[in-house]
């Protein structure tokens, strides 16, 4: 079922995306008086089209990746002297750059409108307080304890983990000091931390901003109950459903969900005795682990399981909402801190501070899209907008066959005052596809990795 979900999950994800991209580039090329000939969402042989009064065919294809939209063009095909002026190579330099970039900024546009959905609507978050501090961490030597809420990451107001994380990911690569404010427990007031880092989360895989720094999220105590079983992995295979309770493993007795966990994780291919309740019976099975490989040759255990919810304290939880016209702003905020947070992160990757091995390809994209839906309406759309602005900075890269590639060209035209010649653009084409598909294998290979 779980499988089902994601692909289900993806192909909304993946259809919502290039349908705003693709439509992007249809809604100006009309604005601009080019001829659109097919709108295609897909690859692939058509499953359905229809053609409008204009002569443009939608169509929906068979291989859900991506998409384009054809335009009348002279280099692609003979084109009638009546029709001439409506080629796409016979527009303005200027319209051919509107052209090219409505599809990124369709995208950016889509991020805006989700973000502010769920600035609307609300959004509830957990409080950022700290749960532990590991001794002779940095943040235990800057002075951050127990129940300490942090408020400020790097000059950044931080009101959730989220913000938090996404602070701390921006600071990859920081040698020297970092700077976090909290609040202490009982305290009105916040304080300023400075914590010593080197390199910090250089090339981990992934990131861990969190534990690098010494600190565990607070979060009330989970009972080792099970809340779901995927299929045909190690919890399954034992016999295990959404609702036993694990008592002892071993014959060791177990308290609490993260105590299991760690027994699971040290436990990669070995069997366990493990006994657990069902409907008030106490039942006895063997647990075997699966093995799943982090970074290195270092392995863990994994069973396919997961915790059932928890009752979060209601101190502990906060309201995030803003009226319709302040949440345009947020809107716009947050979208410009992704975009600037995913830029970094390119650069970042190609000098070596982030290791190549976080690159997400289809099958990471699917899981991620399906386990955002299964966690609710509000971290599906939050996926949706992430993944929108993912794709609005990877067009615009400078690299040929990208929409990037094409606005490079056309600034060279203008500051020449002559197009690039084809003979230069054709070449740019081959480079721009080994790199492009140079990337789409790479992104592949890592998404096996992290399955096996």
């Amino acid at each position: 079922m779980g499988l089902v979900q994601n692909i289900l999950a993806v192909i909304v994800v993946l259809g919502l995306l290039v349908t705003f991209h693709e439509f992007g580039h249809f809604w100006v090329a009309r604005r601009c008086g080019v001829k659109v000939l097919r709108f295609s969402v897909g690859f692939g042989k058509p499953l359905w089209s229809r053609v409008d009064r204009h002569g443009t065919e939608f169509a929906v294809a068979a291989i859900p990746l991506g998409g384009y939209v054809k335009m009348l063009d002279e280099r692609e095909a003979p084109v009638a002297p009546e029709e001439q002026h409506r080629a796409f190579n016979r527009k303005s330099v200027w319209q051919r750059i509107a052209v090219v970039a409505a599809g990124p900024a369709a995208n950016f546009l889509l991020a805006i409108v989700a973000y502010w959905a769920l600035f609307v609507v609300g959004t509830s978050v957990v409080v950022p307080k700290v749960g532990a501090v590991a001794p002779e961490s940095p943040a235990f030597e800057a002075g951050l304890r127990e129940g300490d809420e942090l408020t400020g990451v790097a000059g950044e107001t931080v009101r959730s983990w989220e913000d938090v994380n996404l602070a701390l990911v921006g600071q990859i690569g920081l040698d020297g000091e970092l700077s976090l404010k909290a609040r202490p427990e009982g305290a009105s007031a916040s304080r300023r931390y400075t914590l010593a880092v080197e390199r910090y989360l250089v090339r981990q895989d992934p990131p861990k901003p969190l534990k690098t720094l010494g600190i565990t999220p607070w979060q009330p105590a989970f009972p080792p109950v099970l809340g779901q079983v995927l299929d045909d992995e190690g919890a399954a295979r034992a016999g295990l459903e959404a609702g036993d309770r694990i008592v002892a493993v071993d014959g060791e007795p177990v308290d609490d969900w993260m105590g299991f966990v760690e027994v699971v994780r040290q436990s990669p291919g070995r069997d366990l005795a493990l006994r657990f309740e069902r409907d008030g019976d106490t039942r006895e099975t063997t647990l075997t682990p699966g093995k799943q490989t982090l970074s290195g040759d270092t392995r863990i255990g994994y069973i396919g399981a997961g915790v059932a919810p928890a009752e979060w304290p209601e101190e502990m939880r906060r309201e995030v909402r803003f009226g319709p016209v302040a949440a345009v702003g947020r809107a716009v905020a947050r979208t410009g801190e992704m975009t600037l947070l995913t830029l970094d992160s390119i650069r970042k990757m190609l000098v070596g501070l982030i290791s190549p091995s976080n690159l997400s390809g289809p099958v990471t994209i699917a899981k991620i899209s399906g386990d955002s839906a299964r966690a609710g309406m509000d971290a599906f759309v939050g996926f949706l907008a992430y993944l929108s602005i993912s794709l609005g900075v990877l067009n615009l890269l400078p690299i040929p066959v990208l929409d990037g590639g094409h606005l490079l060209y056309y600034v060279v035209e203008l500051v020449r005052g002559r197009p690039v010649s084809e003979r230069t653009q054709a070449l740019g084409l081959r480079i721009g596809l080994a790199m492009v598909g140079t990337l789409m294998l790479m992104a592949l290979y890592f998404d096996l990795m992290r399955l096996w």
